[in-house]
């Protein structure tokens, strides 16, 4: 049975009536906030961006990456 529910004051209030028993536990499942759909986050974002940015052989990302491609065991 899924009960939509708004959280208001540290409660969970039902929208509609609900044919239950008093006292009855019940498990609440919240989906997880998304952001908008039209809005794209930037790859600076990412946790992992700039993680190599110490390394001296790679210069050039998409050279590094050409470079593996060309000869993969290096």
């Amino acid at each position: 049975m899924m009960i939509p529910a708004k959280y208001e004051n540290g409660v969970f209030r039902p929208l509609e009536i609900v044919q239950m028993k008093e006292g009855t536990v019940v498990e609440v499942l919240v989906p997880a906030e998304q952001e908008p759909a039209g809005k794209r986050r930037s790859i600076k974002d990412l946790p992992f961006y700039g993680m190599w940015k110490d390394r001296t052989d790679i210069g050039d990302g998409v050279d590094y990456v050409n470079r593996l491609r060309d000869n993969p065991r290096g």
